[in-house]
């Protein structure tokens, strides 16, 4: 099951549940400590992803579309390349971040100034998708 949580594939409620058994049968935190963790992150798996983070080969093909006609421009590569790296490290990321810097060094009023409205829409939606694959 760590498998699929790096690799953005979604889980199942029993997946979460064998998880955190194996967590509390190899010692490693309390019962209370699951559910502080569930609850700080909105989820379990959320909790597991942001420590393990995605593998960085699956985030990469969810966003290769992008990049794969051969006409992006530099500042599209660099714009992907940087929501690669985020979901690579954090196992998630909220949306409004491409908001935000670094994202604004590349595109000052956000994604839509690079991509158009069609294409940050689906940026929008991989990012998404996901954010929800971690969650049961």
């Amino acid at each position: 099951m760590l498998h699929k949580l790096r690799q953005g594939r979604p889980l199942t409620a029993t997946d979460l549940g064998e998880l955190e058994k194996m967590l509390l049968d190899a010692g490693i935190g309390e019962p209370d400590d699951i559910a502080r963790a569930r609850e700080a992150s909105q989820g379990f798996g959320r909790f597991v992803r942001s420590l393990v983070g995605l593998d960085r080969a699956a985030v990469q093909a969810a966003f290769g579309d992008f990049l794969a006609a051969g006409t992006a421009t530099a500042a599209q590569i660099e714009f992907i390349n940087m929501v690669v790296e985020q979901l690579t490290h954090q196992g998630l990321m909220a949306p409004e971040l491409l908001y935000s810097s670094p994202f604004t060094d590349i595109a000052p009023t956000g994604p839509e100034a690079v991509f158009g409205d069609e294409r940050a829409n689906t940026l929008f939606e991989r990012i998404q998708s996901f954010n929800k694959s971690a969650v049961a």
